[in-house]
């Protein structure tokens, strides 16, 4: 009897730390994913480049393009079972603490007055440190490039699941301490921004705005911003180059334009948005989330666009509809690419992960932290590269050499 009793205490402790250890590989796993914020069907091949924006099909062939006269319409609560109705509780809290600042940022390099050529901000995780590592150490370092004053800021927010005693439930009985990592990472590198909203992809939208009100009120000089993902390689040379022609008091907003992009209705969907909520059969113009350029001048005044529109869960999206109040049109530009670079059916054995491809690009969105880092030294490594072409920039299409 007792033996029998034994063995099921060992099969029931045996069983409990088996879940454990799922709950914490899941956990972890779901803390280093991406953080990506363009609804598209992930996975998929993306359709080749052009000079202009991605386009679309609307749902009715023939069908003109919706106009968009109005701005977000609001609204309503939704009836059905989906889970927006605790988003839509929410929706209007559009102030939250900053609970970790970086105010002297961007107050230049010790000259009076200078303020950087390029701010970049990166959205991010708690748990993402890997990540992070791989910006700072790659095409997010800090200081000059090209004569340009380049500076840093990490975005983001509360780790889900966050107790009162500024911890989070990894597993049971496992707790980490990321309120206390996050001020220690800040001590070290100077560059976390860490809000009091839980970091979900619905509020995405809330780093939006609260990063154009932190940089309206901490970077009022700053020339231009790049903002992406924490999961894209940036070729910052390329960057400058075509920044090197703008003016930052004129509008810009360039990147990978999307436009007729139909909202996602299958409930099953990252990108699901009810009919409730969004009924217009097709999203405004906006630029791919995974990474995009604008200048000073309408980084203010989408701070303050952005702060009279109503909030909606998609961010890129949502920043398209502050663009649309604006009368803005996002630039396209070829050598952003946030689908990441496509395989040619062509050419299924042509190896993508070259240099000599990333050389002429701006973006590439979708890597991990070691591919970030490989391409960087790669690129800028002391052998040079011997590719076919030497222009630095794309000018037009990208095309495949034979």
């Amino acid at each position: 009897m007792r033996r029998r009793l034994r063995l099921r205490r060992d099969a029931s402790l045996t069983l409990l730390l088996s879940t454990a250890l799922g709950l914490l590989l899941y956990a972890q796993r779901d803390g280093a994913a991406p953080t990506t914020s363009s609804p598209h069907a992930r996975g998929r091949a993306a359709p080749r480049p052009t000079l202009g924006p991605r386009t679309f099909q609307l749902p009715d062939v023939g069908a003109a393009p919706p106009a968009y006269e109005e701005d977000t319409p609001a609204p309503p609560t939704p009836t059905g079972s989906f889970d927006f109705v605790s988003y839509l509780r929410a929706k209007d809290q559009r102030r939250f603490p900053l609970l970790i600042n970086q105010p002297h940022k961007c107050r230049g390099d010790g000259t009076p007055g200078a303020q950087p050529d390029l701010l970049i901000a990166v959205k991010s995780v708690a748990a993402d440190f890997e990540r992070r590592q791989a910006v700072r150490q790659t095409w997010g370092a800090e200081g000059r490039v090209q004569g340009s004053l380049i500076r840093r800021v990490f975005l983001l927010g509360v780790p889900k699941g966050t107790g009162t005693d500024g911890t989070v439930t990894m597993g049971v009985g496992i707790r980490t301490h990321w309120h206390d990592l996050l001020r220690a990472e800040s001590r070290a590198y100077e560059d976390i921004l860490l809000w009091a909203f839980d970091d979900t992809f619905f509020n995405l939208t809330l780093k939006e705005i609260h990063f154009l009100a932190w940089a309206s009120a901490f970077c009022p000089d700053v020339r231009f911003v790049f903002k992406g993902d924490a999961d894209v390689f940036v070729h910052v040379g390329n960057l400058l180059e075509f920044l090197a022609l703008r003016d930052p008091g004129q509008d810009l907003l360039a990147g990978d334009v999307i436009v007729q992009a139909r909202p996602i209705r299958a409930r099953t969907s990252k990108y699901y948005i009810p009919e409730a909520v969004y009924g217009l059969p097709a999203y405004p113009a906006y630029a791919g989330g995974g990474g995009f350029v604008l200048s000073g001048a309408t980084l203010r005044r989408l701070a303050s666009a952005c702060a009279q529109v109503e909030l909606f869960p998609i961010d890129d999206v949502f920043l398209g509809m502050c663009l649309q109040r604006l009368r803005l049109t996002p630039e396209p530009h070829p050598a952003f690419r946030t689908f990441g670079i496509s395989q040619p059916s062509a050419a299924p054995h042509l190896r993508t992960f070259d240099p000599c491809f990333y050389r002429e690009l701006v973006v590439v969105h979708g890597l991990s932290a070691a591919d970030i880092w490989l391409m960087w030294h790669l690129l800028h490594g002391p052998q040079g590269l011997a590719c076919a072409h030497s222009q630095p920039v794309a000018a037009g299409p990208f095309k495949w050499d034979s």
